[in-house]
C-alpha cells in the first residue's frame, strides 16, 4: 500500500507548547532562595541592643543598672518588668517613672501630690499600709512586715491605717470540745483579740512623720461583733512604746478606737516632752474628764500647735483642765471640742482662758450645751482678744440675749473673719448684724495681705523724667 505524500506548499500545524511568563514564577525571579521561609531583609540587631535585651530578661537574677550609661538606663528601666521582688529594685531603682508605671498597674486611684508628688514614696507607703490592714495576729507570720521593714523603711514618711484585723476565732463546737477537754477550776479564759505590736514597726521607720491609725474592721457584713472594734490594754501599750521612739513623728491620729481615760493616760504619759509633736487628734472615743485633765497636761509639756478632741465625753471638770493649760500656753494654735458636754461652766473657763491666751486662733466648741452665760463672756473675749480668727459655737442654745451680746462683742473685734452660728437660737438679726462684720473685717484681712505682699517686692522704681524741650 503506498503512503500518502505531504503537500510541500502545506503549512505546518501550530504548536501546543506555550512559553510561560518567567516574571509570573517569583523563585526564578529572586536571586537568592533562602533556606528561612520568613527570611527578609530586616536589618541585624546592634550588638548593644541585644545585651540590652538580655539584661532586662536576667534582671531578677542579675541587676546591672548603675554601671551602664544613662541612655542604656533609660531604655532598661523603661522595659523591665513592675512585678520584680522588691528585694531587688527597692534600693537599687530611684527612677520615678518606673515606680509610677508601679503604682498605677497596681492600684486605679493614684494621687501622688498626697504623697510629696513621690511615686516611690507612694508606693512603699500603700504597699506597707496594705500588709498591715490585711494582717490577722496568730496567722499571718510576722516576718511579712519584718521583712519589709529594712526596704521600706528611708521611704515611708506617713501612714494610713483604717483597720486591725482581729485573730480569727474557732468555729464554736471546737471551742466547747477543746473547754470540756480542759476544763479546771480556774475557769477558760478568753480568746486574745490583740492586734499588731507597732512596737515593731513605728520605731523602725525612721523618717515617719505622721500617723493615722482607726482600730476596727471595714466591711465585716453579716459578721459584726462589738470586739471587732476593740483597742485593748496590750494594744495601747506597745503602741505607746511605739510613739515614744519615734522621735520624728510630727502628726498622731487614733480616731474611732473606742480610747477611754486610762488608755489616753497611757499614751499621753509617753508623749510628755515629744520632741517633735505639733498635732494630736483623739477625737471619736471615750475620752472624759480624768483623760481631759491628761490632755490638759500634755498641751504644756510639748510642741503641740493643733489639738482634736472632737465627739468625747469630756464635761466641765475637763474642759476646765485644758482651760487651765491655755491660760499658761503660748504655742497652741488650733482647739477642737466639738461634740462634748462642757456646758457653761466649762465654756466659762476657756473664755477666761481666751482674755490672756495669745496664740489661739482656730476654735470649734459646737454641740457642747453652751447657753447665755458663755455666750456673754464669751462677748469679752471678742471685744479684747486680737488672735482668734476662726470661731464655732454651732448647735448650742445661745438665745436671742446671748445673740445679742456676742453682737455687742462683734462691733469692736477687727480680727474674726469666721464665725458659724448655726443652730444657735441666736436670732436671725443677730446673726445677719454678725455676718457684716465678718464680711468687714474679711475685707480688711484681704487688703492687708495685699499691702505685705506688695510690700515684699520693694517700692516701685521712680518713673524716668524726659529732658524739657529747649
Amino acid at each position: 500500500m503506498q503512503e500518502p505524500v505531504a503537500d510541500p506548499k502545506a503549512l505546518p500545524r501550530p504548536s501546543r507548547i506555550t512559553i510561560m511568563n518567567p516574571a509570573a514564577n517569583p523563585r526564578r525571579m529572586r536571586r537568592l532562595i533562602a533556606e528561612d521561609p520568613e527570611w527578609n531583609l530586616a536589618i541585624v540587631p546592634q550588638l548593644t541592643e541585644l545585651c540590652i535585651q538580655h539584661i532586662i530578661t536576667n534582671f531578677e537574677k542579675n541587676p546591672i543598672l548603675h554601671s551602664l550609661i544613662p541612655e542604656h538606663q533609660r531604655k532598661v528601666l523603661d522595659k523591665i518588668s513592675t512585678s520584680l521582688p522588691l528585694t531587688v529594685t527597692a534600693n537599687l531603682i530611684s527612677d520615678e517613672n518606673y515606680w509610677k508605671r508601679c503604682c498605677t498597674e497596681r492600684w486605679t486611684v493614684c494621687d501622688v501630690s498626697r504623697y510629696g508628688n513621690s511615686w516611690k514614696q507612694m508606693f512603699f507607703e500603700r504597699h506597707l499600709e496594705n500588709i498591715l490592714k490585711f494582717y490577722i495576729p496568730d496567722t499571718t507570720s510576722p516576718n511579712q512586715v519584718l521583712d519589709i521593714i529594712p526596704l521600706c523603711k528611708e521611704y515611708v514618711k506617713k501612714l494610713e491605717i483604717d483597720q486591725f484585723l482581729p485573730p480569727v476565732k474557732l468555729d464554736q463546737k471546737k471551742e466547747d470540745e477543746e473547754a470540756s477537754d480542759t476544763e479546771s477550776d480556774a475557769g477558760i479564759d478568753e480568746p486574745s483579740m490583740d492586734h499588731f505590736d507597732m512596737s515593731l514597726l513605728v520605731p523602725a521607720l525612721c523618717h515617719l512623720e505622721e500617723l493615722h491609725l482607726s482600730y476596727g474592721v471595714k466591711d465585716c457584713g453579716m459578721n459584726f461583733e462589738w470586739n471587732l472594734f476593740e483597742f485593748t490594754y496590750r494594744d495601747c501599750c506597745s503602741l505607746a512604746n511605739a510613739l515614744k521612739k519615734c522621735l520624728t513623728l510630727k502628726v498622731f491620729k487614733l480616731s474611732r478606737s473606742k480610747v477611754d481615760d486610762d488608755k489616753a493616760r497611757l499614751l499621753i504619759k509617753h508623749l510628755l516632752d515629744h520632741p517633735s509633736l505639733i498635732e494630736l487628734d483623739l477625737s471619736h472615743n471615750l475620752i472624759a474628764d480624768r483623760g481631759a485633765r491628761a490632755v490638759g497636761k500634755l498641751i504644756n509639756c510639748s510642741k503641740l500647735v493643733t489639738l482634736n478632741l472632737c465627739d468625747n465625753r469630756i464635761r466641765a471638770q475637763g474642759a476646765q483642765a485644758i482651760a487651765h493649760a491655755l491660760s499658761k500656753n503660748s504655742i497652741l494654735t488650733s482647739l477642737n471640742m466639738r461634740l462634748n458636754c462642757i456646758e457653761d461652766e466649762g465654756g466659762q473657763a476657756i473664755c477666761h482662758a481666751l482674755l490672756v491666751n495669745s496664740t489661739v486662733t482656730t476654735l470649734h466648741l459646737g454641740g457642747n450645751e453652751l447657753s447665755e452665760p458663755t455666750a456673754t463672756l464669751f462677748s469679752q473675749v471678742l471685744a479684747q482678744n486680737i488672735t482668734l480668727t476662726h470661731i464655732n459655737l454651732s448647735c448650742n442654745h445661745i438665745g436671742l440675749d446671748g445673740g445679742k451680746q456676742l453682737l455687742e462683742g462683734m462691733s469692736d473685734n477687727k480680727t474674726v473673719v469666721e464665725f458659724d452660728l448655726r443652730l444657735a437660737e441666736v436670732g436671725q438679726e443677730s446673726e445677719y448684724l454678725i455676718n457684716q462684720a465678718i464680711k468687714t473685717n474679711r475685707e480688711q484681712a484681704r487688703l492687708k495681705s495685699l499691702h505685705r505682699s506688695g510690700s515684699t517686692h520693694g517700692p516701685p522704681p521712680p518713673e524716668e523724667k524726659l529732658p524739657e524741650p529747649v
